[in-house]
């Protein structure tokens, strides 16, 4: 029994090790932040999180005892990897706009908000009308495109 789970143990190391080379690769050779930032997100939760499993069955299984700290790191780990790369992702395409043009519309553009006192937009006229004007939002309740989308009138002067 303690073969195999020492077995067990190795190849969860050797598991974890891969990610981290393959999430390290995946940091260097790809070509821009977006693609880029794919790899050390999945290194942080695979291959850190293989390592971590590896040491709490090492603890358990051979040394009889119970140890929490693997626990503790590897839902830090697993919390904050997806939101940090989400951050890093938004604030890249709030700084790029030709990036934000590319995306699909939200669900608020396509109308799916009840919200119905609509904010203005830069032109004066309420945001639900600008989008609905431009193609962007069908229905009487889309939403403002002054937010994290150009308004359709900037959108008419970039082409």
């Amino acid at each position: 029994m303690t073969f195999l789970l020492e077995l067990l143990i190795s190849a969860l190391i050797v598991l974890g090790g891969l990610f981290a080379l393959v999430g390290s690769i995946g940091l260097v050779k790809l070509p821009d932040l977006l693609t880029r930032l794919h790899g050390p997100t999945k290194a942080t939760t695979l291959g850190v999180g293989g390592a971590l499993l590896a040491s709490m069955l090492y603890f358990l299984g051979i040394e009889g005892r119970l140890s929490i700290h693997e626990v503790l790191i590897s839902v830090f780990l697993f919390l904050t990897a997806p939101i940090t790369a989400h951050f890093i992702a938004k604030a890249h395409l709030h700084e790029h706009v030709a990036l934000r043009d590319a995306l699909p519309p939200t669900g608020r553009e396509q109308g799916w908000s009840t919200f119905d006192g609509m904010p203005e937009g830069d032109d004066g006229v309420p945001a639900g009308e600008a989008a609905r004007a431009s193609g962007l939002a069908p229905g009487p309740a889309a939403a403002s495109t002054t937010g994290n989308r150009p308004s359709a009138k900037r959108t008419e002067e970039r082409s």
